[in-house]
């Protein structure tokens, strides 16, 4: 029997109906997390053992620990595409991505494979995080980022951010313009326009869904920020963005 008709008899399976796959939106914040340099946020996931846990994820081979190296690759590739989009010197991305697929070949235990991609996924995530700040030295600027990406479904002020850091609003607002470059409320927006393009990417969230994930005001209020920052609408954006998806 070919390889297609055995395909065609599991896909017209009845269990084959009742296996369901994560929503991929949750598996791209992961990698999103890590190129982003977000460390506190990859330690969760580790310390949670995501990586290891089997439901929605998909059956790559039916022996434990060959499922569990072949989703290490595959999370090893992913996390290395995103790095190298976001900063990452290329041949580092690279280099680092062999050094640790190889290292698969020593271990034959899942508790290995497991602390092989903790490992891995934090060692990006560090890079990543000492990339990202490379160009920024104030203290305060790198404390109100992350609270940023800490809190980026929340709706957030500079009174917020002033109250998190123990400074006042009109000198946090002064440092931020003058090392960003952007006032507080624009780096706001522009990171959860950012957060908005991976949800419209990789999920199947509504507009509505997404505005209220994001706490925009309304619907409108999401799409009219959205057009604002990049020039088309969220449903456009979605439509091209998955004819090139790694774009």
């Amino acid at each position: 029997m070919s390889y297609q008709k055995e395909w065609l008899l599991l896909e017209a399976n009845d269990e084959t109906d009742e296996m369901e796959h994560r929503d991929p939106g949750e598996e791209f914040q992961f990698y999103s997390a890590v190129a982003g340099g977000d460390v506190d946020y990859v330690r969760r996931n580790c310390e949670q053992g995501r990586f290891r846990e089997n439901e929605g994820v998909g059956q790559l081979s039916r022996h434990p620990v060959l499922n569990l190296k072949y989703h290490f690759v595959i999370t090893t590739a992913m996390v290395t595409r995103l790095c190298g989009q976001h900063g990452m010197e290329l041949e580092q991305a690279f280099r680092l991505s062999d050094f640790y697929i190889q290292k698969l070949d020593d271990l034959h235990t899942e508790d290995e494979v497991c602390a092989l991609h903790d490992e891995m996924v934090m060692d990006y995530t560090k890079k990543m995080r000492k990339n990202l700040r490379s160009d920024t030295n104030s203290k305060h600027i790198n404390a109100s980022k992350d609270y940023i990406y800490a809190h980026i479904k929340e709706r957030i002020t500079i009174e917020d951010l002033a109250d998190e850091l123990g400074v006042s609003a009109s000198y946090l607002s002064r440092l931020f313009k003058k090392e960003t470059g952007l006032s507080v409320s624009s780096y706001i927006r522009q990171q959860k326009i950012e957060m908005a393009k991976n949800l419209l990417r990789f999920s199947d969230s509504s507009m509505i869904e997404i505005a209220n994930q994001l706490a925009f005001s309304s619907q409108s209020h999401f799409i009219q920020q959205f057009r604002e920052v990049t020039g088309i609408t969220p449903k456009k954006y979605r439509d091209e963005s998955r004819l090139k998806p790694w774009d």
